[in-house]
């Protein structure tokens, strides 16, 4: 089922996850504990990131989306990046992804890869979504950033570009990490009114160590509110209490999101076994 129809059916409360494919193929088990967790929560669909470069850890990437289609009967969406590809390997993936059976998709640009320069074919996801639209059925998803993509000079040009992505085909919005609610509540408003009315789906991470806390927020930009930071210094050298308060920071987040008209939520989960029991304990009953 393609993810327009799903946020269709389910209007305001469609809940998904994200997990990423293991490098090593000893981890393949802990992505299979994950997901059996994280389907006694009924997702409506579970996104699978992509490998910058090469093809081995891309096509783990298929492989787990079509495992959880037919051994879950859970719709996966399939991360696909544009930056390190040209053509010809795009329309190989995309192959490989519509013979599984699946979809949808995510376009994004991708990271550079260090190992490989930008193939300067697919530089903007844009160029991504137009390209597939016009050669694939599937149903395209975009991301989006609501405290701005650190390459963006401005919010004016950050909402330009995403009407552009919009406008190439994008169908549905997942969000870029924040941990300020009233953050996601502005960028809705000024999605509202350059004229964006796609699914527009807040994404949640449950950050569980100091450490974690201060990559995350360098690597997108997204800001801490004083409240999250005085959780950090009170708890950051107990690690178990923590973990508690970054779960239960962010159970607390989801539910605002919800209560407030969202139209659902993304949750990333590092294919953390923990971290999908906590949040399946704690919502089961909010998200059914």
């Amino acid at each position: 089922m393609k993810l327009t129809q799903i946020y269709k059916n389910k209007g305001k409360n469609v809940v998904s996850f994200e997990i990423f494919p293991p490098k090593k193929d000893e981890e393949l088990q802990k992505i299979d504990d994950t997901l059996e967790i994280l389907a006694q929560l009924k997702p409506d669909f579970i996104s699978v990131t992509f490998g910058a470069g090469g093809s081995s850890n891309n096509n783990k990437t298929i492989e787990i989306a079509k495992k959880i289609k037919e051994r879950y009967g859970i719709e996966p969406v399939v991360h696909l990046t544009g930056m390190s590809y040209d053509q010809a390997e795009i329309d190989a993936f995309a192959d490989a992804i519509a013979q599984a059976g699946i979809e949808n998709i995510m376009a994004l640009r991708g990271d550079e890869n260090p190992n490989a320069a930008p193939k300067g074919v697919f530089p903007h996801a844009s160029d991504l979504i137009t390209y597939l639209k016009q050669k694939y059925d599937f149903c395209i998803s975009g991301a989006c950033y609501p405290e701005i993509h650190p390459d963006s000079p401005d919010r004016v040009s950050e909402i330009r570009n995403l009407k552009k992505k919009v406008d190439a085909g994008a169908e549905v919005l997942l969000s870029q990490l924040f941990f300020d609610n009233e953050v996601f509540y502005r960028f809705m408003e000024d999605c509202a009114i350059a004229g964006i009315n796609v699914p527009l789906t807040p994404g949640i991470m449950p950050v569980t160590n100091g450490a974690q806390i201060k990559r995350m927020v360098g690597l997108c930009g997204a800001t801490l509110p004083e409240r999250y930071e005085r959780i950090i210094r009170r708890f950051e050298d107990n690690p178990d209490a923590l973990f508690d308060a970054g779960m239960a920071y962010c159970v607390s987040q989801i539910i605002d999101l919800l209560a407030n008209g969202t139209d659902g939520v993304h949750i990333y989960t590092m294919n953390n076994v923990r971290i999908a029991r906590t949040i399946c304990d704690s919502l089961k009953n909010i998200l059914h």
